[in-house]
């Protein structure tokens, strides 16, 4: 058997290859590299896909973040709850901004902010709560939808790696006040470099982040406000419209590959991941946790396996957070996730041979 790679990025781009070409140089040949007609289509395409009024390219997840915390005034003496089992991109725009970054524990199933914590963290600064949809698996939102509304707190949703997924029927990105979306390459939806963008129901946010991304300009020379520059890139934006048309087939591969998973891996030592009866994954990843994942790491390499740990080291134990007390928070749920979690391969362009395979060495794994 060869080596199953985590994940092989240059499959879907030989899968779309004559597509693709052909909209790469069709921006070459425009003459227009700055956003322009081929951002603004994207950009109604993933509006039209999320069900939102509004959308707009930006550069990277990460500015997605920090452009809907700067649009709603977020900076110094705000609070801002994020979960503590994260990426630590969510909590660096929470930083970049001056807010303080209040960490909640996620529910140990779900691995998403647990919504039944929150209300203890609340204080008269808080205005914003940052739910994350981990690996793709939404977040528990109609309670914390609730929790704003009784608090006046706006709701900003982490939406990187849940491109497609559903909540109560609904697709991810048209619940919250802003939903900030990233095109890493590795994504459900990716790009061939960085990118990414901002969902909204609100012409108000939609219009203060359009000004924001662009240095503060809605008119070239012209600077209302301190603003940043962040736009999605046109290249970026015509490979994204070809693929978007992909993703529905993609995620539904991926879906195919973890009811496979669910049904035969059969290994009492593993615990499989658990989706709620409200929602549907888009299975960015699959991610399985142990006791002794050092050893189950090395069992699969030795058999031609690729694995990620998402994530070895959570945010508040990382040494750029080390200038900020946390003492007053208990985070154990989110250290025993970071030691215990392992994704396993579910790229769309994973072949049947190949999870089968896998499957059927967690099936066969004994946990010393």
């Amino acid at each position: 058997m060869s080596k199953i790679d985590f994940l092989d990025l240059k499959l879907p781009y030989l899968e779309l290859k004559e597509e693709i070409d052909i909209a790469i140089q069709r921006v070459l040949d425009s003459g227009w590299y700055i956003l322009g007609e081929e951002v603004e289509s994207f950009e109604y395409n993933w509006s039209k896909y999320c069900d939102s009024n509004y959308s707009l390219g930006v550069a990277s997840g990460l500015d997605a973040l920090v452009l809907a915390l700067k649009s709603l005034n977020i900076g110094h003496g705000d609070e801002v709850i994020v979960p503590s089992n994260t990426y630590i991109a969510t909590w660096l725009a929470v930083h970049s901004v001056g807010a303080k970054i209040i960490p909640v524990e996620p529910d140990i199933n779900s691995y998403n902010l647990d919504p039944y914590l929150i209300e203890e963290f609340i204080t008269d600064n808080t205005k914003v709560i940052m739910p994350v949809h981990l690996y793709g698996h939404p977040a528990d939102l109609d309670p914390i939808i609730k929790i704003a509304k009784k608090y006046n707190l706006k709701i900003i949703e982490d939406a990187a790696q849940s491109h497609g997924a559903m909540y109560n029927k609904k697709k991810i990105g048209s619940h919250g006040d802003i939903v900030c979306w990233s095109f890493y390459p590795g994504k459900n939806l990716g790009a061939f470099g960085d990118g990414g963008a901002i969902t909204t129901n609100s012409l108000e946010a939609y219009e203060r982040i359009k000004l924001l991304r662009n240095y503060g300009s809605n008119k070239k020379y012209f600077n209302s406000e301190k603003g940043i520059n962040s736009r999605l890139d046109p290249l970026q934006a015509a490979v994204l419209n070809v693929k978007l048309k992909y993703l529905d087939d993609w995620n539904n591969r991926r879906s195919l590959i973890s009811n496979y998973y669910l049904e035969n891996i059969k290994n009492k030592n593993l615990a499989l991941p658990k989706i709620m009866k409200n929602a549907e994954s888009c299975w960015h990843q699959f991610v399985i946790r142990l006791k002794n994942r050092d050893e189950l790491v090395k069992y699969l390499n030795s058999e031609g396996v690729s694995t990620i740990i998402h994530y070895p080291i959570p945010p508040h134990k990382q040494e750029a957070f080390e200038d900020i007390d946390l003492s007053n928070y208990s985070l154990k749920i989110a250290e025993k996730l970071s030691s215990e979690v392992i994704s396993i391969p579910i790229g769309p362009h994973l072949n049947e041979i190949e999870y089968k395979v896998i499957a059927n060495l967690l099936t066969n794994f004994m946990d010393i």
